[in-house]
């Protein structure tokens, strides 16, 4: 047989070292015996019971559902109701197309919401009560020109409700905002509020003058 080859004595400290520090399991505790009193009892109940018979079957644990996070399912609950029972912002109605209001392509809506919001000073106003309509566009493009030359920037133009019109619609209503959106000297406008005229009226904000240097 083959001599052992002889180790430093360092390494044979370590190697004596670790076997020394490998933890060893935990024994289990011993089970007190039962008294003989218990074990008849114990017996008299398993009297007549006996094992089931092997199935070669594995025992495979079901696995457990997922979680539920019910706390977000809560919180998109109710930021949905919030956003469909809660009143609309300027900006809403003005994306779902359901305000009366225009803003010319390019321009920031802060200048449109400005305007809605009473920001600009009315500095003229014209009626179109009582006005055919080839005469309230004309009285429109003389309003607007004249405007233009006086330097005003905020408008107001009422066209009245239709309130005696056939079908209660106004037809100036409808041919004001479409002629306004034609003009080139429109920014923006939208409706005026309730002190002003309210669904009577259009609040109109015309561009600056260019001035010659």
């Amino acid at each position: 047989m083959a001599r052992r080859r002889a180790l430093h004595p360092a390494f044979d400290a370590l190697a004596g070292l670790a076997k020394a520090r490998v933890p060893q399991p935990p024994k289990p505790p011993r089970e007190a015996p039962l008294a003989p009193g218990d074990r008849a009892l114990f017996r008299a109940a398993m009297a007549g019971v006996r094992p089931l018979p092997p199935t070669g079957r594995a025992e495979i644990e079901p696995l457990r559902p997922r979680p539920l996070p019910r706390q977000r399912h809560l919180d998109e609950a109710a930021a949905l109701a919030e956003a469909l029972l809660g009143p609309l912002s300027f900006e809403d109605r003005l994306d779902m197309g359901i305000e009366d209001a225009y803003l010319r392509p390019g321009l920031p809506r802060r200048l449109l919401s400005d305007l809605r919001k009473g920001r600009w000073v009315i500095q003229a106003e014209l009626d179109l009560h009582g006005l055919y309509r080839e005469e309230a566009r004309e009285e429109l493009a003389h309003f607007l020109a004249a405007c233009l030359i006086r330097e005003v920037r905020c408008v107001r133009i009422i066209h009245g409700k239709g309130l005696s019109s056939p079908g209660g619609e106004s037809v100036l209503k409808a041919l004001s905002r479409h002629w306004l959106a034609r003009r080139d000297e429109i920014l923006a406008f939208c409706q005026a509020k309730p002190h002003d005229g309210g669904e009577g009226a259009l609040l109109a904000l015309l561009k600056a003058p260019k001035h010659k240097g």
